[in-house]
């Protein structure tokens, strides 16, 4: 019973880091303009994401554009870009292979070590999303921190940190520790010995001798 409730934990931890990495992937704020020098615009709030750039007005109205075309972007947009988008997609398995081997579900009942081999591989495939999601998103964000700190940017275009880059890192966290549980769940398998086998008893002795 205590495996399978940490089975059951890790499915669901891992589940909700595959749908903050979702989130994360289709929200704009990855970045937002940093207000940080003695010009400060508070008219309104420009953000980029990986997919399109917004400004929104102190009127609460929000202008986005999609970014034009895949080629005039930066190497190290597309290369975020996939990795998020190959950690959904890793996740989309990893949800499939480990329902399969929950023991919740009566899928593969028949044959319990197969069933616990998949619930591992589904945390495997957990583990590998959580990855690939951290990877993007500290790739990501390490440009960000380099281009604020750098003296050659200007003020006007420094960009800071936005709350897609928490919802990445907390959504990769999850998958990561959702997996390790799933991976940790099942219980060792004990071995097993050939039975003993009996020696036969030797028949009591009536004292009698026969010729």
């Amino acid at each position: 019973m205590a495996s399978g409730g940490l089975q059951l934990l890790g499915f669901v931890l891992a589940f909700l880091g595959w749908i903050g990495i979702i989130i994360s992937t289709a929200m704009p704020q990855w970045k937002m303009a940093s207000y940080a020098g003695d010009n400060i615009v508070t008219a309104q709030a420009l953000y980029e994401g990986l997919w399109m750039s917004c400004a929104i007005q102190s009127t609460g109205q929000m202008q986005c554009k999609v970014y034009d075309s895949l080629l005039k972007l930066e190497s190290t947009l597309q290369a975020t870009r996939a990795l998020m988008v190959a950690a959904i997609v890793v996740g989309l398995l990893a949800i499939f292979i480990a329902a399969i081997g929950m023991k919740c579900m009566k899928c593969m009942e028949d044959d319990q070590v197969k069933k616990m081999r998949m619930a591992v591989f589904g945390g495997v495939a957990f583990i590998i999303a959580g990855l690939a999601a951290l990877v993007a998103t500290s790739w990501y964000g390490n440009r960000v921190a380099r281009a604020f700190y750098d003296p050659y940017t200007p003020v006007n275009t420094r960009y800071e940190f936005g709350s897609a880059l928490f919802i990445g890192w907390a959504a990769a966290s999850l998958a990561l520790l959702g997996g390790a549980f799933l991976c940790c769940s099942c219980p060792r398998r004990e071995t097993s010995y050939p039975p003993t086998r009996g020696y036969p008893k030797n028949a009591p002795s009536t004292g009698k001798d026969y010729v």
